[in-house]
């Protein structure tokens, strides 16, 4: 428990240090005065100002935050000079690369992850799903599947993708399926029937299911442009799901993670070794980049919106909108939180 918290509160300091490195780099490369440089969220814990930035750590460490001067965020300071220095001083593509760095470069950082790890392991080829965790008094529970079985065949069809696993699991409800896997050195069949679940409207046997890969050498080059390669490929992956999430598809209860959940997940990547913690680690830098470009106030995202209307209007909001705009993205984010973590401890 403490190593995976530990654990967790690292991976995430890591991204959040990236993606607070991307404003503060460009903030500084636009001339803008970075007041606060911080990892986790206020009351601060300790730190040193050096210059015009005090450089610190807070006591809440699911976030961070860098604090340019002249720029309604979380903080909700209204008050603009119209110093040189200042955020709403500065031109609309300056304005937009200090907000758009954070994102990219959780980007970047993910891309990097991705190459790093074809490189050092070798870039993987499907081999078998297998399964991660089965979920009690679940059909799968209830047929005998166990952590980490290869799941060889289903009804007689070699399975080498994830995916396929599902669609089968999906389309068959309250069909009886013959599972062949392979549980150590030893074959078993199986048979499982998937129960019909209200919410998603196919079929599931309560597992978590992964991949396995075998792994062939790769030059370091290659093995970041497959880093890209694999980047962009979870992008559309991840850009399929929210959606689906937005047109209610899919549950949000059941698909979205909060804190616990995501340190759970953290904890079991690490146990399975350095280069599947590396690889999650990505993802979630990748999640993180993603999330932060929602059109939502408070968020990068949300920022963007207001200097592409502005762009547009050819003048910016006046600061009374922004101020309002700013709280009830606040407020929705706060509400969204509680219901993420209440619905991690419900899981």
């Amino acid at each position: 428990m403490i190593n995976t918290i530990i654990t967790f509160v690292i991976v995430l300091g890591i991204l959040v240090f990236i993606h607070e490195l991307g404003h503060f780099i460009f903030a500084k490369l636009a001339g803008i005065r970075v007041e606060r440089f911080s990892l986790g969220f206020p009351p601060r814990m300790i730190g040193k100002k050096i210059g015009d930035t005090d450089y610190c750590i807070s006591w809440l460490p699911l976030g961070g935050y860098v604090k340019m001067s002249g720029m309604i965020d979380e903080s909700l300071e209204d008050k603009l000079t119209g110093e040189p220095w200042e955020f709403m001083s500065k031109s609309l593509p300056r304005r937009f690369m200090a907000i758009f760095a954070g994102p990219a470069f959780n980007y970047i950082l993910a891309v990097l992850l991705f190459g790093w790890v074809n490189w050092s392991d070798g870039l993987p080829s499907p081999s078998h799903p297998f399964v991660i965790e089965v979920t009690a008094d679940s059909p799968a529970d209830k047929a005998g599947l166990k952590a980490q079985d290869v799941i060889l065949s289903i009804d007689e069809k070699t399975m080498t993708s994830v995916d396929e696993s599902i669609s089968l699991f999906s389309a068959n409800a309250d069909n009886t399926l013959q599972l062949q896997i392979l549980r150590g050195e030893e074959e078993l069949k199986i048979p499982v029937t998937p129960e019909y679940n209200e919410e998603s409207k196919n079929g599931r046997i309560g597992i978590a299911i992964g991949q396995k890969y075998t792994y062939q050498p790769v030059p370091f080059f290659q093995s970041m442009l497959y880093g890209f390669e694999e980047t962009i490929h979870i992008t559309k992956r991840l850009g399929v799901e929210i959606g689906k999430l937005i047109w209610g598809e899919e549950s949000v209860k059941e698909s979205i993670a909060g804190p616990i959940g995501i340190a759970k997940m953290v904890g079991q990547a690490a146990e399975a070794g350095f280069s599947v913690l590396l690889r999650f680690m990505a993802f979630l830098s990748l999640q993180l980049a993603i999330l932060n470009l929602l059109p939502i106030p408070a968020l990068d995202g949300g920022h963007i919106v207001f200097i592409l209307i502005e762009a547009i209007m050819k003048r910016p909001p006046k600061v009374k909108t922004r101020m309002v705009v700013q709280q009830i993205g606040i407020i929705f984010l706060l509400f969204l939180m509680v219901f993420i973590i209440f619905n991690d401890l419900t899981r």
